[in-house]
């Protein structure tokens, strides 16, 4: 069964209004370390401490205050936080539809599933075949995790994905972020296009690895075993001042015959002699 959802309720694009549950697609994860005591390596225990008695207390005595100016504060109480909730803790709008290019990633958040809740199935096929085939993302407004979310809706191999969007004031505006295209010359960049090409690959996400996590797991087994705790070891770089000598170089190392771009590409580019016999096929250059 799928994991636990984060939110039901009904999605309602124009008249048409159905069932569904979002479910967390994705999760980050990472190595986690428990605090001891460092002399007798017992386990460490938070307490929720009170300042003005001096002792400690339990959970249950601990209200939500919010801190409204220094030191003074009003108490919010879960049953307050519910009654604010907006009609899309319940109702997942779709405002309108958008062109999925139009779209930049960066507003994207976290990713659900979304699935078809009991009775449901049939307008969510229809949702889900209409987007596929149009190329338009949806935008709808839920509530969850007290706060309201823009969501954008976009249909993935097998069924809808939605992602929380950021909004434009969290997304951080950084005046420096522009590039200079001026300093790109025609030769370089012919260069660069083939070396994409040489290391040209199909998208497989199952090749990679967080080798970070990876070396922890290793050594906190060789830890558990006795072992040594080899260091990995430290590479340094130079800064590429040479960038035409550089691009020659991966490419002599890089090249794949197939993907070889062609003789004439090749020779415009300058003393890069073409692959032999392989020039039919043609290159991605250009």
């Amino acid at each position: 069964h799928m994991a636990a959802s984060v939110w039901k309720g009904h999605l309602i694009f124009g008249m048409v209004s159905f069932p569904i549950r979002l479910f967390s697609a994705a999760r980050s994860e990472t190595i986690s370390f428990n605090l001891l005591h460092k002399d007798d390596h017992s386990r460490i225990r938070q307490v929720t401490y009170c300042q003005l008695e001096d002792k400690p207390i339990s959970r249950g005595e601990t209200v939500k205050g919010y801190e409204y100016e220094k030191d003074h504060y009003v108490v919010i109480d879960d049953e307050d936080i519910r009654k604010v909730a907006p009609r899309t803790a319940k109702v997942m709008e779709i405002l309108e539809f958008v062109k999925a290019d139009q779209v930049d990633p960066i507003y994207l958040e976290s990713s659900y599933y979304v699935a078809p809740d009991e009775g449901g199935e049939k307008a969510y096929a229809l949702l889900f075949t209409a987007l596929k085939d149009s190329g338009y993302y949806g935008v709808a407004k839920v509530a969850m995790h007290n706060r309201e979310h823009i969501i954008v809706l976009r249909p993935g191999a097998k069924g809808i994905l939605s992602h929380t969007m950021y909004y434009q004031d969290e997304i951080r505006q950084v005046e420096e972020f522009r590039t200079d295209t001026s300093l790109v010359k025609e030769k370089e960049l012919a260069m660069a296009k083939m070396l994409i090409s040489s290391l040209e690959e199909n998208f497989e996400p199952q090749k990679y690895h967080d080798s970070y996590r990876d070396n922890l797991q290793k050594m906190i087994e060789d830890k558990i075993e006795g072992r040594n705790v080899v260091e990995t070891p430290s590479e340094h770089f130079a800064p590429v001042i040479d960038i035409m000598e550089a691009l020659k170089k991966s490419l002599a190392e890089k090249r794949k015959p197939a993907m070889v771009a062609t003789a004439a590409a090749a020779a415009e580019v300058g003393e890069i002699e073409a692959a032999p016999k392989k020039r039919a096929r043609k290159s991605k250059v250009g």
